[in-house]
């Protein structure tokens, strides 16, 4: 027996309609290319998201059309966002931040027929234009006066959006029409598109509002500083329009001092963004003194959480720290640390080993872990093995068919990740499989040596990584970026590291380097490393 329920499709032109009508004051704040200020509110949005649809439309695009952006957090960025989507259309989302021909790999994989980019990123147009036969029409995310010199013919934003309609009557169709494309890092071979819904994405937004999740509110003020270009900002476009929260979008300034400009200037409550932009943060408002009172919570994905900027955020700053883990197939929200009941969050030692570990599985997510010939292991916090992960945003395939291995014949997603899963619903990560050192045999997991060395005070990043060794196979390999103006004792580094890991973890060697790559979403670039530091062990 069914239930007698209306059969009503979840779109994403819905979010837009209900913020704009219920949440019609609240504001969008964009620090523009240009580091010039613009605001405007979520009704003041929806008619421009109006007319860029009829625009599009009128310019022939189509349901399933791919529909492309190269650009920063701001808000005509979020307008191409609803607008694409909820004509049918899909978004694809690139990091600029790649080299460009796999930003041409990725356009023509993708068969995108627009693009659309900020003046920021002319350069990589201008660069690739030639490369991407499919892309019909080049939209540029500025006014007329704005437009860079480009070699490509290229319309400007407002001139295509300004003789557009502002009043459409949205179709409604399948839910599970694809909404958003989103590739993969491609560490290991090409990128993968993984190709979210508008049913996905919505049940996505409405766990972020889960208060141990994001929980952000009506009454919130929230800093997307992850990029929207990367798992489409962890879902805070919608989630924000849902709950009609007030957003702060960084566009370019994403270094310390105007981060720290924007939370203070505009309220900001909730933040969320990588480990590296958080440590940037701290150490602008270290440096000059001052503090961030308005913010409650600062959610955390991406990489490992370090020890030393937990506490440096809650001890010093007074600010919770919240962890995330996640994945571009898991639209990313899996995990987020929320306290058991009845956890004495009074005995503030007592609750960090848990703030440390990836954070609680989150309802609508299934998790196991397998050992190399796929038998399931207890989720007891002892075993430990491949995390594999499921739910109605957890991706099924990937666009066109690739990486099909990634995918088991009992419908889960393989997330590459060595986990153990703890009885209360905490899972912790102890390495990526492709990051795992085996030495002698054993495993060596490198991300507690790196949270390990980060508890020296002067260290900033550290990255362990597997150098081949004659003898033992493979040995650690630790690269340090010091704190600005500090130079860190190895020695000092080497206790931080013995206090907490078995002595035969301990790197071989530790060097210094003034910055670690790090790819646009945060993450420390180890192929690079491993690239650039792989006859270590074999010299002399």
């Amino acid at each position: 027996m069914l239930g007698l329920m209306m059969k009503h499709e979840m779109m994403i032109s819905d979010l837009i309609e209900h913020a704009a009508e219920v949440h019609r004051d609240r504001e969008i704040y964009t620090l523009n290319t240009d580091l010039t200020e613009h605001r405007y509110t979520w009704t003041e949005c929806a008619v421009r998201v109006r007319q860029l649809a009829n625009a599009l439309l009128d310019a022939g695009i189509k349901k399933g059309d791919r529909v492309a952006t190269i650009a920063w957090n701001n808000y005509r960025h979020i307008e191409i966002y609803y607008a694409v989507s909820s004509i049918g259309a899909v978004v694809h989302t690139i990091n600029p931040r790649l080299k460009p021909e796999q930003i041409a790999w990725m356009v023509n994989h993708a068969e995108d027929t627009f693009l659309m980019f900020d003046t920021t990123f002319a350069p990589i147009i201008n660069g690739v234009g030639a490369m991407c036969p499919t892309v019909k029409k080049w939209i540029c995310l500025t006014d007329a006066a704005g437009m860079p010199e480009m070699k490509v013919d290229c319309d400007d934003y407002e001139s295509f959006i300004g003789g557009a309609s502002d009043q459409i009557v949205w179709e409604r169709f399948d839910e599970n029409t694809a909404c958003t494309l989103c590739y993969t890092s491609g560490t290991t071979g090409d990128p993968k598109g993984v190709l979210y819904s508008h049913r996905s994405t919505i049940l996505h937004a409405m766990a972020g509002c889960f208060n141990d999740v994001i929980g952000g509110g009506s009454n919130d003020t929230i800093l997307a500083v992850v990029p929207m270009f990367h798992v489409s900002a962890w879902g805070l476009v919608y989630s924000a329009a849902m709950v009609g929260a007030k957003l702060v979008m960084p566009g370019p300034g994403m270094d310390g001092a105007n981060l720290t400009k924007m939370i203070n200037q505009e309220g900001v409550t909730l933040m969320a963004g990588v480990p590296t932009v958080w440590l940037g943060i701290y150490n602008h408002v270290k440096a000059t003194g001052g503090g961030l009172p308005t913010v409650k919570k600062a959610l955390v994905g991406g990489s490992a959480l370090p020890e030393s900027l937990l506490r440096a955020y809650e001890q010093d700053l007074g600010i919770e720290m919240q962890q995330g883990w996640g994945m571009t197939e898991t639209s990313p929200l899996g995990t987020t640390y929320s306290p058991y009941p009845g956890t004495d969050m009074s005995d503030y030692e007592g609750t960090v080993q848990d703030k440390l570990y990836a954070g609680r599985r989150i309802f609508g997510m299934q998790m196991r872990i397998v050992d190399d010939e796929g038998t399931i292991l207890a989720q007891d916090g002892k075993a430990e093995g491949h995390l594999q992960v499921r739910g109605p945003w957890v991706s099924s395939g990937y666009f066109k068919g690739a990486g099909a291995d990634s995918f088991t014949d009992d419908g889960w997603f393989a997330t590459g990740d060595v986990s153990k899963l703890h009885p209360r619903g905490y899972m912790e990560i102890t390495d990526r499989s492709k990051d795992v050192i085996k030495s002698g045999g054993e495993w060596v997991s490198s991300i507690e040596v790196e949270n390990a060395a980060m508890d020296h005070p002067d260290v900033a990043m550290a990255a362990c990584i597997g150098i081949t060794h004659e003898k033992w196979q493979e040995r650690p390999f630790l690269i340090v970026q010091p704190m600005l103006g500090k130079s860190p004792n190895i020695d000092e580094i080497k206790d931080c590291i013995t206090a907490k890991c078995a002595k035969w973890w301990l790197p071989d060697a530790v060097v210094f380097r003034d910055e670690l790559p790090v790819g646009a979403t945060g993450k420390i670039l180890k192929r690079e490393l491993k690239e650039i530091y792989k006859d270590e062990y074999t010299k002399g």
